[in-house]
């Protein structure tokens, strides 16, 4: 699912709520997430799951074409641990 489609789910769902209106709850949501991330901190939305940020430190890579050794620098990186309802739904528990 994209985010167009993501709204416009929500909308037919909520056929009180304007479109436009639809579409700015859900980027704002997404803009939160975002913010807060950037800033170091974790998200959690229970029974979903919680989003957070991971370190990865400097090393040293290989380019796999030609086999050169390259620099690769420390870089943060978006990570998403599912919470135990959305595991058990996947699963097929409940």
């Amino acid at each position: 699912m994209i985010r167009s489609e993501l709204i416009q789910k929500i909308a037919d769902e909520n056929p009180h709520l304007y479109q436009r209106d639809v579409e700015r709850i859900v980027n704002t949501i997404f803009d939160e997430v975002t913010a807060a991330m950037a800033r170091g901190d974790r998200v959690e939305l229970r029974g979903f799951g919680a989003f957070s940020v991971k370190k990865r430190d400097a090393r040293t890579g290989r380019n796999p074409r030609t086999g050169e050794t390259v620099a690769v620098e420390e870089k943060h990186v978006p990570f998403f641990k599912t919470g135990k309802l959305l595991r058990d739904r996947l699963n097929g528990k409940s």
